[in-house]
């Protein structure tokens, strides 16, 4: 997983409500066993409008999406946070964002801002002409018009995405621990095969 400290560049400024998980990546891509290619298929529906601002020449490989109230509803899968990874889209700032993607979204690296309506609206004003910055470590939004907002982030999360960190990498980062646990473990039940838990 990709460490995330700050994220700048411009935003799609997309802000429809309640995009649940189905309009993000179509149920006919779920098929896949891989997700290499999945950004093809993010908000599919949409991009048959050949004025979609995921395909414009403007916004196209903007690494923000600002999202409306509710963001990622509807059924768990995965596979949305994939596509919207592959669509080049590291952060979403929406209102408020449904848990089981929000959930998703941090275990594969994506920052999720949670911003009151008034900042969305001023930054979907922004997002058509100017970037907008993402400061994971302050914990701001900022515009080149001297826009500031704060958000609150689990500290947990912070570090995670900070470090790059996924549930592997939190596992791996605690090897010396499990080394030395194994070893104590050995000396402690030495009549055990560790690792298969039965009697020798």
């Amino acid at each position: 997983m990709e460490a995330i400290r700050e994220v700048t560049g411009r935003a799609i400024p997309f802000g429809r409500k309640n995009i649940d998980t189905d309009v993000i990546i179509p149920a006919h891509w779920l098929k896949t066993i891989t997700r290499d290619g999945l950004g093809r298929g993010a908000f599919e529906a949409l991009r048959h409008d050949p004025d979609n601002l995921f395909d414009s020449a403007e916004f196209k490989g903007s690494p923000i999406l600002i999202a409306g109230d509710n963001f990622g509803c509807g059924s768990s899968r995965e596979h949305a946070a994939w596509a919207l990874l592959d669509l080049g889209i590291t952060a979403v700032i929406a209102p408020s964002f449904s848990d089981i993607f929000s959930g998703n979204a941090f275990k594969n690296g994506i920052l999720t801002v949670v911003l009151p309506q008034e900042a969305i609206d001023r930054l979907m004003e922004v997002a058509q002409t100017d970037p907008i910055s993402i400061d994971l470590d302050s914990q701001t939004v900022t515009t080149p018009f001297q826009d500031r907002f704060s958000f609150e982030i689990d500290p947990f999360r912070k570090h995670c995405l900070m470090n790059g960190l996924d549930e592997v990498g939190l596992t791996l980062a605690r090897g010396e621990a499990i080394a030395a646990y194994e070893t104590k473990s050995k000396g402690a039940t030495p009549w055990l095969a560790h690792g298969t838990g039965e009697l020798v």
